[in-house]
Order: C-alpha cells, then sequence, then structure tokens
C-alpha cells in the first residue's frame, strides 16, 4: 500500500483484514486478498473513517461483497467463484446487512464494472469494458487506438495500463 493507515485506524484495519484474510484462504485468493486489504486500506484512509463505527465482521463481509461485485465474484463462469450468501454466512452477518454495508463502500470509493482501480489485475487485459472511451463522441477501444491517444488516455488515469507498450514501460 503506498500511502499508510493512520494510527488511530490500524487496530480496525488489522481487525478487518485478519477477517477477510480467513475468507480469502478459504474461499478466494491471493489476488482477492490484495484488492480487498486496499479497499479497506482506502476505507481506514478516509477522514473521518467509516471503519469508526461498525463491527469489523460487517465491515469485512461488505469488502468481500465490494471486490466480489465488480470482478463478477457470483458469475459461476469465473474462477474463484462464490454466492453472496456465502460471504453472509462467513461472517455471520444478515444479507440485508451485508448488501447494505457493501453498496455503502462501492459509493463511497466509486467502485463499479468501470472502474479498473478495483478490478483484479489478472482481469484487466481481457475486459473489454476497460479499453472502451468515447473519444469526439466516438466509443472505440482504445487498444486499436494510435499510440499517442493511447498514452493520453493513460494520462488522464482513463485506462490501467499503455497496451501497445510492455508492462512498466509507461512509468
Amino acid at each position: 500500500m503506498s500511502e499508510r493507515i493512520p494510527k488511530a485506524m490500524a487496530e480496525k484495519f488489522a481487525a478487518v483484514t485478519a477477517l477477510t484474510d480467513a475468507f480469502c484462504a478459504r474461499y478466494l485468493d491471493e489476488e482477492y486478498r490484495l484488492l480487498i486489504h486496499r479497499v479497506v486500506g482506502a476505507l481506514a484512509r478516509k477522514r473521518p473513517s467509516p471503519l469508526s463505527s461498525g463491527k469489523e465482521n460487517v465491515w469485512a463481509a461488505a469488502a468481500v461483497h465490494a471486490v466480489g461485485r465488480v470482478n463478477f465474484l457470483d458469475d459461476p463462469s469465473q474462477d474463484p467463484y462464490c454466492k453472496p450468501k456465502v460471504i453472509y454466512e462467513f461472517f455471520g452477518i444478515a444479507e440485508s446487512t451485508g448488501q447494505n454495508k457493501s453498496k455503502a463502500i462501492r459509493e463511497l470509493l466509486k467502485m463499479g464494472q468501470f472502474s479498473h482501480e478495483w478490478m483484479l489485475p489478472s482481469r484487466l487485459a481481457d475486459n473489454p469494458v476497460v479499453w472502451i472511451l468515447q473519444v469526439n463522441g466516438l466509443m472505440i477501444d482504445i487498444r486499436t487506438a494510435p499510440l499517442e491517444l493511447q498514452r493520453l488516455a493513460y494520462e488522464k488515469g482513463l485506462i490501467p495500463f499503455i497496451p501497445s507498450e510492455p508492462p512498466g514501460a509507461e512509468e
């Protein structure tokens, strides 16, 4: 994580991520674990942090669900695959509680199927949603655009990397 967790939230961050780590070890993978840590870390750095109120197991379930929702975790064609019911049962919370808190996280962090910041890195390159941009009123797949346009889109934060260049070349 590039930004540090404030001291006041370090204990809450540790408690929530200990719970999410246990879930990831059983049902998900390391890539999900790291992304969920990013979400919980982003929540811990908010001023005031929403984590300062509420139970750790609720925040843990909601963070897992929020990341899962963005990455289609409940789609049986995906690997790993997990139904929301399994998440809520694991953390011992009601589905409505988890859904509401997950929605709050997604709204607060602007998480959605179009936000590449919250997608699993392994899925970015193959996700067409990441690469469709509006240019001069037309929707285009930026991967087919000239390199100059790809670089501009990257500089503006519209795409996660420049598809025509090797990874790391844009830094």
